[in-house]
């Protein structure tokens, strides 16, 4: 398993999360990274990204304002500070490279479930 998700639950309208993602330090070192989500019934999206060094982020507009991508290198994890939740940000969330590289397996991902 090269990258595993966790922090995702259920939170009412309004409320935040933080989600973590631990992948190998080689993936860290070399690798611009991203939050991606697919809600039921729909395809993988792309909400957030940020660059190797963290320098550059980049959002999906309908998370602009609301989510925040950071990484942290020394420790090996990626984050994604979610406030705001809206019950359209339901989904099942990863994190990969991004662009997503092939030879990667996608994790499990983690469950975020927002009720209105």
């Amino acid at each position: 398993v090269q990258f595993v998700e966790s922090g995702g639950g259920l939170v009412q309208s309004g409320g935040s999360l933080r989600l973590s993602c631990a992948a190998p330090t080689e993936i860290f070192r070399l690798y611009d990274l991203g939050w991606w989500r697919q809600a039921p019934g729909m395809e993988r999206e792309l909400v957030a990204s940020i660059t190797r060094t963290g320098q550059n982020t980049n959002y999906a507009d309908s998370v602009k304002g609301r989510f925040a991508v950071s990484r942290d290198n020394a420790r090996n994890t990626l984050y994604l500070q979610m406030n705001t939740l809206k019950p359209e940000d339901t989904a099942v969330y990863y994190c990969k490279t991004n662009p997503p590289i092939t030879l990667f397996d996608w994790g499990r991902g983690t469950q975020v479930t927002v009720s209105s």
